[in-house]
């Protein structure tokens, strides 16, 4: 349970936490909470040593961060949104002598989909979802088809 400040049955009363009730609020360890203060990511408690608190907006920063790391994106990545960058950036060319890592997907005998998932913007759940997502059209266009006649489009 939050401590409050001595004014805490007033309305607008600040909530006040310890790094541990932040934590565990957070779904975070105390450890990841002094990370981000030192990475830059979340602001600087309230007051000193012993005196240290977190306030609503502490926590709010917190779970944002934890939405963006748990969709699959980088600290670094949280770090540009944090700096005012736009959710969906504009898409960056892979530049020449660059390593990337692609998922190659066989949904079925002669259909495969190929999926950078950090230049696609898609965490491993969103990745699992599109493949879902393909084969059940594939099917589904599958089952249009007349037996026997092969369908040719333009």
């Amino acid at each position: 349970m939050p401590t409050h400040t001595p004014q805490a049955a007033e309305p607008g009363a600040t909530e006040r936490y310890s790094i541990d009730e932040l934590a565990t609020l957070a779904g975070v360890t105390p450890r990841t909470v002094r990370y981000y203060i030192a990475e830059g990511l979340l602001d600087r408690p309230e007051g000193e040593k012993r005196g240290a608190h977190y306030l609503r907006r502490h926590l709010e920063q917190l779970l944002l961060i934890r939405r963006w790391t748990d969709a699959g994106l980088s600290l670094e990545r949280v770090r540009e949104l944090i700096a005012g960058a736009p959710e969906d950036p504009p898409r960056q060319r892979a530049m020449p002598g660059s390593v990337e890592v692609w998922s190659r997907m066989t949904l079925a005998d002669g259909l495969e989909v190929h999926v950078e998932p950090g230049r696609a913007g898609l965490s491993p759940e969103q990745v699992r979802a599109l493949a879902r997502g393909i084969a059940a059209m594939y099917r589904e266009v599958r089952a249009d088809q007349e037996p026997g006649v092969p369908r040719h489009e333009p």
